[in-house]
């Protein structure tokens, strides 16, 4: 039975350092040498695409190499149930995270890397007073925790002012290795949606560019996000620009209706009684000349001839145009006096999907958003919310299939995300599930910019925090979409996690005193830590989906009358634990036979790690008994804690 160590990958995120050389040395095995790569060998391996040139076109930032670093360092931490803060726990898909955007990314990278369909996020718009930190390259989860006032000292709150110096600097070295790890969460068919000011989007566009490539750019959505002036400024900004990034275009260039919106039905008539349906005429006429496209068409009515204007063509040919004719499906305007238009029928139309244009003007503003908000709420806890309108139109046009999509916001604020998710599940009877990451930043009851959020919080009897907030606001968002659509079954929840650091003790001796460290260590997993906290961080490491299927049962013991142990199995069998503080010698055959039948009744698709607890088993002689009857029973990971 190996025991899981700090050291272990299984006892670890990620090490997204590791995959990559691995995949490097995949590629290039030739490359390497004694373990270290080759530089000289992997230029000349790829030849002329590598750019050796001093001075190249791309964003660079102090520090820049150091964010870098950041995104691909585990975390030391793990995310900790709360199911008295949740909703319908027990049968929620949806999560709400209360934690550092930046460790949760990390924790999240086994479970979910390649499942999440759409990553929306509102970062600071890095005004001079939005919440910036520096993050710890050493201990994130310690610095975490002091911010957030959860132990004492360390570093504290501050705003990002421009008399700093780093003004731009600090916000890009905040953004790169979140926005970096999220992307490696996201399907081959995933899609980023970013709002932002004016203040950052130059540098935000070249730092996406870099992350997903400049290819994977879709767009820049303008919204109107404000319809007030400010008579104060030089001219009023009444926008905000929404970045669309692909994590493969060439997917949505092959698919173009997965990246479409619903067809309203707008423009659509049937003034001649067509059996098929309404219809709207779209232009027959193409730029570009076709020789095979350039005939004469004459107006039956009229006897008018039509040729394509200079420069361009008729949509299809001479053929084509016959047949579309004896169909009904060329027309002369309105009167049957103009040139040839062909009927386009909205049942087609629906199939396809509406092409979104980049002014957004037809949406709600942040006025209206707050207007909501504040009756949702009761008070005015937030400034300047996102509509649930605009967050609407882009899951209509992010997710296509919405019988499968992941939604994630790592940036959550006061949760419009889930609340749009939750909604636009009840008009579509999607199954969309959201994954929401929200830092407990404090409330300072004296700030007057904070007093009436402070207050709610204290109505509330919650901590004095913004993610207080963020889960209040889901509760109500779920209880009034149930209120509005009684027909409505679907997912109104969220499992609520928080960050934390690991369950398990890492070695840590004290040099004046190794005998009290040792006794202390005997002891694998920390105090103040229950059974459902050590299985929620084996399910981040083995990369099991935090919303999985868990059962439990009771094994007797056998020889020991009246005692039986605890047995958890997750994911249909995937993962098997008995996480007992004491297991000895007698029990240890009728526990292991237990566990192995409830395995054949499970009968899980593939391999089953099992663990216990080290400290658990009365001695050496009881652990290897234990593997051996496991192994027996087709165990193929036996492993202990």
């Amino acid at each position: 039975m190996k025991k899981l160590t700090a050291v272990d990958p299984e006892s670890k995120s990620a090490d997204l350092l590791a995959d990559n050389i691995e995949r490097l040395k995949g590629l290039f095995p030739e490359a390497f040498a004694e373990g270290k790569i080759d530089f000289d060998a992997l230029k000349q391996l790829l030849g002329g695409t590598v750019d050796e040139r001093e001075e190249k076109y791309g964003l660079n930032w102090h520090g820049k190499r150091r964010a870098r670093q950041l995104a691909l360092t585990p975390s030391t931490g793990t995310l900790r149930p709360c199911p008295e803060d949740s909703v319908d726990w027990d049968t929620t898909q949806n999560l709400m995270i209360e934690g550092d955007n930046l460790e949760v990314l990390k924790l999240l990278q086994k479970s979910y890397a390649g499942k999440v369909k759409l990553i929306y996020i509102d970062p600071p718009y890095n005004t001079g007073k939005d919440f910036v930190y520096p993050d710890n390259f050493q201990d994130n989860v310690r610095n975490y925790m002091q911010i957030t006032g959860q132990v004492e000292g360390g570093n504290k709150v501050t705003s990002n002012t421009e008399s700093s110096g780093r003004f731009h600097t600090d916000w890009l070295s905040m953004f790169y290795p979140r926005c970096k790890l999220a992307r490696n969460l996201l399907r081959e068919d995933g899609l980023l949606f970013v709002s932002i000011s004016d203040a950052e989007v130059h540098n935000l566009r070249h730092a996406l560019d870099e992350i997903f490539g400049e290819e994977g750019f879709i767009g820049d959505v303008i919204w109107n996000s404000t319809k007030s002036v400010t008579n104060t400024a030089l001219i009023s900004v009444s926008h905000t620009h929404n970045l669309i990034y692909a994590r493969s275009k060439d997917y949505f260039v092959e698919n173009r209706p997965h990246f479409r919106l619903p067809e309203d039905g707008q423009g659509f008539a049937n003034p001649d009684n067509d059996p098929r349906g309404p219809w709207k005429a779209d232009p027959f006429q193409v730029g570009g000349e076709r020789p095979n496209q350039l005939y004469a068409v004459t107006n039956p009515k009229t006897g008018e001839t039509y040729t394509p204007n200079p420069g361009c063509s008729w949509k299809n040919e001479y053929t084509v145009f016959q047949r579309l004719l004896q169909e009904n499906r060329i027309v002369f305007g309105t009167t049957g006096e103009a040139g040839p238009q062909r009927k386009r029928f909205l049942s087609e139309a629906e199939d396809r999907g509406k092409v979104s244009k980049t002014l957004w003007d037809d949406l709600d503003t942040t006025t209206n958003a707050t207007r909501s908000l504040n009756g949702l709420m009761g008070e005015s806890i937030f400034d300047n919310p996102k509509p649930v309108e605009l967050l609407n139109r882009c899951l209509q046009l992010g997710t296509h299939n919405p019988e499968d999509a992941i939604v994630l916001d790592f940036f959550a604020g006061s949760g419009t995300t889930g609340h749009a998710v939750m909604e636009q599940n009840a008009v579509d009877g999607g199954v969309r599930r959201y994954i929401l990451v929200q830092l407990p930043e404090p409330l300072d009851p004296n700030d007057k910019n904070q007093k009436i959020a402070a207050e709610f919080c204290t109505h509330l009897k919650t901590p004095l925090n913004i993610s207080e907030l963020t889960k209040e606001r889901l509760r109500r968002a779920g209880k009034k979409i149930r209120e509005e659509n009684p027909l409505f079954a679907g997912d109104l929840g969220f499992r609520v996690f928080k960050l934390d650091s690991t369950n398990f003790r890492e070695w840590d001796p004290a040099p004046d005193d190794l005998d009290a460290t040792l006794l202390e260590h005997s002891e694998h997993i920390k105090e103040g830590r229950n059974e459902s906290d050590i299985l929620y961080e084996l399910l981040l490491k083995l990369g099991l989906d935090l919303c999985v299927p868990m059962e439990k049962q009771e094994v007797r013991s056998g020889k020991l009358e009246g005692t039986s142990y605890t047995v958890h199995s997750i994911g249909s069998g995937v993962l098997m634990a008995c996480l007992s503080p004491s297991i000895p010698r007698e029990a240890v055959e009728a526990l292991g036979l237990g566990i192995a039948h409830w395995r054949r009744e499970l009968a899980p698709a593939g391999d089953t790690t099992c663990v216990f607890r080290d400290s658990a088993f009365e001695d050496d002689v009881a652990k290897t008994n234990m593997v051996a009857i496991l192994t027996q029973h087709g165990f193929t990971q036996v492993r202990s804690l």
